[in-house]
């Protein structure tokens, strides 16, 4: 899972970070309920519903809906996502400028599929891929063994991955979180330009390229609703109870950490920060929370259980969480699935994070930065998601309301954010 590619991160002090981040308004990401876009599936029964509750709810103009026909697939070709959701997405972003209305963030609701395909190959393409597979075929049904026959085997499945463009697959959500740009490469990810860590660095996009994209899903509609009105009562009430992070080793005194490690050291000053606001509980012991030892959970993140969820959690309503896994939000649809995405949704989470498929754990959101902003209650989910997550163009996916701010802002933040006090 683990991806050997630069990545250049900035060791910052959180709070310090985050305030001063919320403080400059060149940097800040902040959108109000005008500025949504709320986007239905018009072959998906149930979906015009669920959006027209959650605008009223959060008192969305009428005319931000955009309703398109998609496939009811939870995976679309190319052609259709460009045709039938991007330009659909652009034309209507534009016609709502023209009447001086700005977009800036996207809800994408029950039915509209999940994971968008790369480009179709054309035949010439296809006919080498299929040598190249009748090749590699041939060499691993032989069973040789020898060096250069592994490295050969090795060599043909990444050029038959090149030509298929299997880097070119990509969640919906943050294939559209570009929607506003142009003349991007569809190969791998894009270093997303709001992420804390890249902001002294030039990253390829600007800020005003970027959408935030979120989607209110699930199994099923009665998952969806249920989304929505604990995210209200979460927000009357305030989110109460424990949160819960799971690392695998005790933070290590080395500060420049990569990969595992450095996501591995984010849960445990994740658990640092959000002492500030509940209860915490971090395990740093190889093995995951036990079934049934959590409960009262308010907050989680944790790894690595891959594609099997453990049922250690009682959720309070309101409940924001992900696991740091490969795939874990493959599917919405299937109730079944052992993923954590649809385990989570099912035992009543508000809000998860999850990709599509494999993001390399770099892919994923930094947890310090993501509950930090969540619980400084400066950012809703939408920002808190935003700021944190590194690379768009990829595998995440964000599932709850964007708009939803579980905590009030913490004393610290309301004073700096005071002007001249």
């Amino acid at each position: 899972m683990y991806k050997k590619k630069p990545v250049i991160f900035l060791y910052l002090a959180v709070f310090i970070t985050i305030i001063s981040f919320l403080a400059i308004s060149e940097t800040s990401y902040c959108f109000v309920a005008n500025e949504v876009l709320v986007v239905v599936n018009s072959r998906m029964s149930g979906g015009k519903g669920i959006a027209k509750k959650y605008m009223k709810i959060r008192d969305i103009p009428e005319e931000n809906i955009l309703s398109t026909s998609l496939t009811l697939h939870e995976v679309m070709e190319r052609e259709e996502y460009e045709k039938g959701l991007l330009l659909p997405v652009q034309e209507k972003i534009a016609a709502l400028k023209k009447k001086g209305r700005n977009i800036y963030a996207i809800v994408l609701v029950y039915g509209v599929p999940l994971k968008v395909m790369p480009p179709t190959p054309d035949w010439k393409t296809e006919d080498i891929i299929a040598d190249l597979r009748r090749e590699k075929n041939k060499l691993q049904k032989d069973g040789e063994k020898q060096t250069d026959a592994e490295k050969l085997i090795k060599e043909l499945a990444a050029r038959i991955d090149e030509l298929t463009g299997t880097n070119k697959r990509a969640a919906v959500d943050s294939e559209l979180m570009l929607a506003k740009a142009k003349g991007y490469d569809l190969s791998g990810w894009i270093e997303n330009p709001y992420f804390i860590g890249f902001q002294n660095k030039k990253t390829f996009l600007k800020k005003n390229d970027i959408l935030l994209v979120s989607r209110l899903d699930g199994p099923d509609e009665k998952t969806v609703y249920r989304i929505l009105e604990d995210t209200i009562a979460a927000e009357h009430k305030g989110l109460q109870g424990t949160a819960y992070f799971d690392a695998r080793w005790p933070l290590p005194e080395k500060k420049q950490l990569s990969g595992y490690a450095q996501w591995d050291a984010s849960l445990h000053k994740a658990a640092q920060v959000v002492e500030r606001r509940m209860q915490v509980k971090l395990d740093a012991q190889p093995e995951l929370f036990a079934p049934g030892s959590a409960p009262n959970a308010a907050l989680y993140a944790g790894w690595y259980s891959l594609g099997k969820y453990i049922d250690s959690f009682t959720w309070v309503q309101g409940a924001v969480g992900y696991h740091i896994a490969s795939a874990e939000c493959s599917t919405l649809k299937k109730a079944a699935s052992p993923v954590w995405c649809v385990q989570m949704l099912n035992k009543g989470v508000a809000a998860t994070i999850g990709p599509v498929y494999e993001p390399y754990v770099q892919g994923f959101p930094l947890p310090e930065l993501f509950f930090a902003a969540l619980t400084e209650g400066y950012m809703d989910l939408g920002e808190s998601y935003l700021i944190s997550l590194p690379y768009i163009s990829w595998q995440m996916v964000l599932v709850g309301d964007p708009l939803y701010r579980p905590f009030d802002p913490l004393p610290a933040v309301k004073k700096d954010m005071t002007p001249n006090q």
